[in-house]
Parts: C-alpha cells; structure tokens; sequence
C-alpha cells in the first residue's frame, strides 16, 4: 500500500471518528438553549434539570469533539503538505476565521456557561448558550465552505503552480459550499433529536421521570420531524447540483455505466468495476435517475463508460454509502411521522420507544456515509478538477504513515470506548446526577 493510500486511511480514520462527536454538539447546544430559555420563560424546574441533564451530555460530547479534532489541522503539514502549498492561501484563510472567530468564541462561552450559573442572571446565562450554540454552527459553516471549495472551486488564479484567492465573496457564496451547509447542519440537528428520543425511550421504558423525558422526546420529536424533511429537500438540491458540476460522482452514486436519456434507477444492483458493468440488476425504473439529476424524466444521464477510467471515483463505496445515506434519509421522516400520531401514549407504545431506543446509531451512520459519499466521490481530485490526490500527499516514507495510522486507531479507539461509556453511563442515571452536580 503506497503512502498516498496510506495517508488517505489515516485522515479518513481520524475525520470519520471525529465526526462521531461533531453533529450532536451542533444540534444538542442549540436544544439545550431552548430548554434553557423555557426554565426563564416559564419558571419551571423540570426545564432547568433538562437544561442541566442534557447540557451534561453536551459538554462531554464537546470535549471529546476538540480533543480528536485538534491532530486533524497537524495532518495538513504532516501528510498533506503539496496539498497545503497548493491552496493554503484559499484553505488556510477559512479555517484561521473558523479557528480564531468561532471555535474560540464557542470555548469561551463554554466556560461562562459552566462557572456561570451563580454569577449571571437567568437571562445572561440562557444568553450564553445561545451564544455557544451560535459559534459552533458558525464554526461547521466555515469547515463546510472550504470542502465546498475543494469541491467547487471558485474565485481563485493559478500563480507561480498554486492556486490563490481573487475574490473571496465568491468562495464564502459557493453553490457547493451552502448546499453542504443547508444538508449537514439540519443533518446534525436531527442526530441530535434522535439522541435525545432514544435516551428518553429508554428511561420512559423504564418507567422513570415520565414527566421529564415525556417532555425531552417531545422535543426531540418535533425537532426531528422538521429536520428529517429539511434534509429530504436540500439532498435533492444537492443532487441536482452534484449532476451538473461532477457527473461521475452522480454515475457512481447509481453505478450508472451507459450514457442515455431516460437513465434508470436500478432499485438493487452489485457494481461490476473491473468489467465496466453491474453484476445483478434488479427492479429497473425508466427515467427516474434523470428526474432525480436533472428534474426531467427525459434529461440525458452521463454514464461511467464514457468517463476516462483515470477520474472515476471508486463505485462500490460510492454507491452502497449513497444507497444508505437515501435509505436512512427516508426512513427519518417515517419514524418522526408515526411518532407525532403516538406522542400522546408513548408509555403505552412499547414497540416504538423500542424502536427509537435502537435508532440512535442510524443518523451516525447516515452522516458518515454522507461524508464517505462527499470525500470518495470525489476521487481521484482532493481538489475538484485542478489537483488530484496522488499528487497532493507529502513525500515522506510509507513506515511513517503506517505507524501513527495505528497509533491513531488504538489511541481514538481507547479515547472513544472511554467516550461514550461516560455518555451511556451518565445518560442511563436520569436527570438527578445533573441536579446533584449542580
């Protein structure tokens, strides 16, 4: 295995379990914000443990999330270093805003909220989370726009063999870059509903603090319903957009291999790369990959035959993490769906407080599987059309690689099992540890 590859798996490792944490501080900071904000509304202590239950929760996320974010930016000057020279006057400009601005902001606020709760007013504290909440979806809207850029690029020349900004209103406006915007954010918030619902179906199974997790599911409900139909509409924008700027990802996505009007969608297939073909095609549906790429059942689809084999991205992983992300997609809205018909007998609903009980993982898996499609349908370009992969890793030796590759895996694997038995143990003690701790 070369270094290119090598050094590929060790971002890919460290991105995919970093990712892990990243959604759920996004989407929990803001519902603890809003809980926070009902207690001064409403004067009711049930919203003020909830703020302190779930706020909880959030900060060991939030801690896990900056520990395992901090080796990733290191990685652009130790394995990527062609890549850093190459667009670090583009790359490099988006994430010192997002580092400087947000992330310190989010930080700081963090700390007033921990050691605030006797020295600020009710308002000046609930202020404080809304505040923390706001810099860290500012700070995801800065990562996203500089993938967006290495996805699209735009306002930049070519000087001296590296590319430099020329107009940075066109970067931070990128088509690319809002899309994954206006997909991931509302992606995190809805992980994030479904980790409160499935924390609160266990302790409603349970039968404990019925008022107090009634009242978490509830909102996570109704959070999860508007933010499962937000990311049904802007993945259909995406995909219009990923078929009009890079048409071999769309052709892998579907593992579509001829050129045609009227493209199918195969409902299930296997990929065949090394014969340029499926080997099972099952359940073939006339135009709608073109209605999907193009809004129009009749819109000519580009095939991977007549994409050179040098800029096809790898099918397999593309299409089965897009078939899973969609299939996952769907089956979000449903659950929240049926959820808001039960909503008024969830004690009496076993089978589905089971059923969002065992659903916490699915929006994990969905928002991995979106990046695995983002990142991997992209290859081989690290920059869309104007700097490939191979050519952007550093020149430095295979062993190297290979050894903080495993040194990353056992110690993120020992930092994640540490991780999440502090979140699954907390979780599984209720609401009176936060008040204890208060």
């Amino acid at each position: 295995m070369d270094v290119v590859m090598l050094s590929r798996l060790q971002f890919a490792a460290a991105t995919m379990f970093h990712f892990l944490f990243v959604p759920l501080t996004l989407g929990l900071s803001a519902l603890v914000a809003y809980m926070e904000t009902r207690y001064v509304k409403t004067g009711d202590e049930t919203y003020l443990n909830m703020t302190k239950f779930w706020g909880k929760l959030f900060l060991i996320n939030f801690a896990l999330g900056v520990v395992t974010g901090i080796t990733l930016e290191f990685q652009f000057g130790t394995n990527w270093s062609r890549y850093s020279a190459y667009m670090g006057d583009i790359f490099g400009s988006l994430l010192a805003i997002e580092a400087s601005l947000a992330f310190f902001l989010e930080s700081t606020f963090i700390g007033i909220w921990i050691f605030g709760w006797k020295k600020l007013s009710k308002k000046a504290h609930a202020t404080v989370m809304w505040l923390v909440a706001g810099a860290g979806n500012i700070s995801a809207v800065w990562i996203l726009l500089a993938n967006g850029w290495m996805q699209q690029p735009v306002g930049f020349t070519i000087r001296n063999g590296r590319a430099e900004l020329t107009d940075f209103l066109a970067v931070v406006t990128n088509p690319f870059g809002l899309l994954e915007i206006v997909h991931t954010i509302p992606s995190a918030f809805l992980l994030s509903a479904f980790f409160i619902m499935g924390i609160s179906a266990w302790h409603l199974l349970k039968k404990e603090h019925i008022d107090f997790f009634t009242r978490s599911f509830n909102i996570g409900l109704v959070v999860g319903l508007v933010t499962s139909l937000v990311v049904v509409i802007t993945g259909d924008l995406h995909a219009v957009h990923v078929t009009r700027t890079q048409p071999a990802k769309l052709a892998a996505m579907e593992s579509h291999w001829e050129t045609q009007a009227q493209a199918p969608i195969v409902l299930f297939a296997i990929p065949d790369e090394a014969n340029e073909g499926n080997k099972i095609e099952i359940g073939s549906l006339p135009g709608v990959l073109s209605f999907l790429g193009h809004h129009d059942f009749n819109a000519t689809v580009t095939g991977l035959r007549d994409i050179p084999k040098d800029e096809r991205p790898p099918v397999l992983p593309t299409f089965v993490s897009f078939r899973t992300m969609v299939a996952l997609g769907t089956l979000f809205p449903l659950l929240t769906i049926v959820g808001m018909f039960l909503r008024k007998r969830l004690l009496e609903s076993r089978w589905y407080l089971w059923t969002m009980l065992l659903a916490i993982p699915l929006p994990y898996l969905a928002m991995e599987m979106g990046w695995v499609l983002a990142e991997v349908g992209r290859q081989p370009w690290i920059v869309y059309g104007l700097l490939k992969t191979a050519a952007a890793a550093s020149p430095i030796a295979e062993a190297q690689v290979m050894t903080t590759l495993v040194g990353f895996i056992l110690v993120y694997g020992l930092l994640g099992i540490a991780g999440f038995y502090l979140i699954a143990n907390f979780a599984g003690k209720g609401p009176q540890t936060a008040s204890e701790n208060s």
